[in-house]
């Protein structure tokens, strides 16, 4: 079985549960990235990736849901 990559970031804007599915949506389009985890209260995002994923693909998905990177 391969590795399995766990990366944590903070994102600024989330308020809400809504904010919370929009973010992980868009993270789990970015290829090999499952187990999306987003907690709006604390600002972080949580997820396991098949392979490195890059901070430049994060926060193109952050900025498609409508959210920034810290």
């Amino acid at each position: 079985m391969a590795e399995q990559n766990t990366s944590t970031y903070t994102v600024t804007g989330m308020t809400c549960g809504h904010c919370e599915m929009s973010v992980r949506e868009e993270l789990e389009e970015i290829p090999g990235v499952s187990d999306v985890v987003a907690n709006h209260e604390s600002g972080v995002v949580t997820f396991t990736s098949e392979q490195p994923v890059s901070r430049e693909q994060v926060d193109a998905a952050v900025t498609e849901a409508g959210y920034q990177l810290a």
